[in-house]
């Protein structure tokens, strides 16, 4: 029952980070990134509050504030630098697609950090999912919302290697730790971390309903709502097969950026989707030969 309920999570999580991209886009077109993504860690915070008691249920080890830096370094403070910055140069639709290398990130990072062993066949997969982003970014039309989608998926493409450090940390202090605590004390670092540079480097603020709207769903709904999730099933099965579900989020954004955004892609656009989803499920498959 419970790998169930951790599916449905999976899934969940996955929705809701799809129509992250769309909220990020329609928030930009107002505030600027550190605005947007501080009123989101803050928004999320204030949610927190009303389990204040359950945050502190947990069991402190000897050397889990490495992890615990490291997590909060990456994920949310790095992870959002460059989703930011990668959104006010590609489309919504294309950032969504390079998030279906995360769970071949986290294979890479799971090999270097747990010893966990990489097959050749995911290797190869691997290189061909990469060739595809390229060939998604490369291909990509400038647009007044996509200037430089190279620049954009590459940027992106680095924060899903955040991501993936993110989810081997919390992995491991998933056994010790709430997926509650964990979601508040990666809203509270991201909070403290982006509020400076939102009053050094932001923008000119004014009233935006339609951005406050985004900035209101993407903290009380994505980083809350999917945090939640995706903590709660990276607890109850392998990180790895959790990271799987990830490839959910390319079909979910593509499918919201053209229904709320009026997002299209080129013929030669699609054919790099198929060769990042292919890379990606052929990176899962093969045999355990070792690379």
């Amino acid at each position: 029952m419970k790998g169930r309920q951790a599916e449905l999570a999976l899934v969940g999580a996955m929705i809701l980070w799809a129509s992250s991209f769309i909220a990020l886009k329609v928030a930009f077109q107002s505030y600027d990134p550190w605005t947007v993504i501080a009123g989101r860690m803050w928004v999320a915070s204030f949610c927190f509050v009303l389990f204040w008691k359950k945050l502190f249920n947990f069991q402190y080890q000897a050397g889990d504030w490495k992890v615990l830096a490291i997590m909060g370094a990456v994920e949310p403070c790095l992870y959002f630098v460059l989703e930011g910055m990668a959104l006010q140069y590609t489309s919504a639709g294309q950032a969504g697609m390079v998030t279906a290398l995360s769970p071949v990130m986290v294979a890479v990072v799971a090999f270097f950090a747990l010893g966990e062993r990489i097959n050749k066949v995911a290797a190869l997969g691997l290189t061909i999912a990469i060739g595809g982003v390229v060939l998604l970014g490369s291909t990509g039309e400038a647009t007044e919302s996509a200037p430089n989608p190279m620049l954009g998926n590459f940027l992106e493409l680095l924060a899903m290697l955040c991501a993936a450090i993110f989810s081997v940390c919390l992995k491991v202090l998933s056994k010790r730790y709430s997926a509650l605590t964990l979601t508040a004390y990666m809203s509270a670092v991201g909070a403290v971390f982006f509020t400076p540079l939102a009053l050094l480097k932001g923008g000119p603020w004014f009233v935006s309903s339609q951005a406050i709207s985004a900035i209101l769903f993407l903290g009380a709904f994505v980083t809350l709502g999917a945090y939640l999730l995706y903590n709660y099933a990276i607890a109850h099965m392998p990180v790895t097969r959790a990271a799987s579900f990830v490839n959910l989020i390319p079909v979910f954004t593509l499918i919201l950026a053209y229904l709320w955004l009026g997002e299209t892609l080129t013929g030669i656009q699609f054919v790099a989707c198929g060769i990042v989803l292919f890379g990606v499920v052929l990176s899962q498959k093969g045999d355990k030969q070792d690379v």
